[in-house]
């Protein structure tokens, strides 16, 4: 198992401890929930969360049946996962998983093909995810949007520094990211399109695109809609009737692609 030092440290910090359960990063929890709810098979079917981190997903997907086993090259998301109840979890390559064929009624990828910057590795990834699953399984894999580091730039106000504007110029250019902040993000950045090309080279069939968080996770209010239940539900909604219209796909800061093996 190889993995970038720099991206191991990135993670070996915990952030992902509490990354998606504060601020605007709910939007992306919620809506990433939302969409596997409707579109996973029913519990307690076996679910195979590759690159799960600490578990974030697992341990809602645990709580409402699923069988759940977690796979990641983190040892500290390890070590939080094994804690979760009624997961499992050990270390893990998304590129050569560690299980049997057809082993999962479901596979999801929601983090590993960001740190992939090759294409032949997150071909390779994907190929593994369907090796995993049963004939009539699920793939869903997790992309960041190419555009999201310039509007991030922007909502945040780094677009003023010189070092930003170059990393998420060259970003829009290449897809791959290296924040100029100490320990900070570095990763590879989908076009929508290009998603339907890699799964297509994985063997899979073309998948359903979801835009996660619409435009709203650029709204300067969002937090204030997410803080209060009614205007949650109202959020989610909107961001429901948008999720799967092309020209708005790249705006979301999140995609999920799903497919049926």
């Amino acid at each position: 198992m190889i993995v970038d030092p720099a991206v191991l440290g990135y993670y070996e910090r915990g952030g992902e401890l509490t990354r998606l359960r504060h601020g605007r990063n709910r939007l992306e929890f919620l809506r990433t929930r939302d969409v596997l709810l409707r579109t996973l098979p029913p519990a307690p079917a076996r679910v195979l969360d590759v690159g799960g981190g600490t578990g974030v997903h697992a341990e809602w997907l645990a709580a409402e049946g699923y069988v759940v086993e977690l796979i990641d090259p983190v040892p500290l998301h390890v070590r939080e996962a094994s804690a979760l109840p009624g997961v499992t979890a050990r270390l893990g390559d998304a590129r050569d998983l560690p299980v049997p064929d057809g082993e999962a009624d479901a596979a999801l990828l929601l983090g590993p093909l960001y740190h992939l910057p090759e294409r032949a590795d997150r071909v390779r990834a994907l190929s593994e995810a369907r090796r995993a699953v049963r004939p009539g399984g699920l793939v869903v894999a997790a992309f960041i949007s190419r555009y999201a580091a310039l509007h991030d730039s922007v909502y945040r106000g780094y677009l003023t520094r010189d070092e930003h504007r170059v990393a998420e110029y060259h970003a829009l250019e290449t897809g791959l990211i290296i924040s100029p902040r100490e320990m900070g993000f570095r990763g590879y950045l989908h076009e929508p399109d290009e998603i339907l090309g890699e799964f297509a080279d994985a063997g899979l069939p073309e998948p359903r695109r979801y835009g996660l968080e619409g435009a709203f996770w650029l709204y300067g209010d969002v937090d204030d809609w997410l803080d209060d239940d009614e205007r949650r539900e109202l959020l989610l909604d909107a961001a429901r009737r948008l999720e799967s219209e092309p020209s708005l796909l790249g705006v979301s800061g999140h995609l999920l692609a799903v497919t049926i093996v």
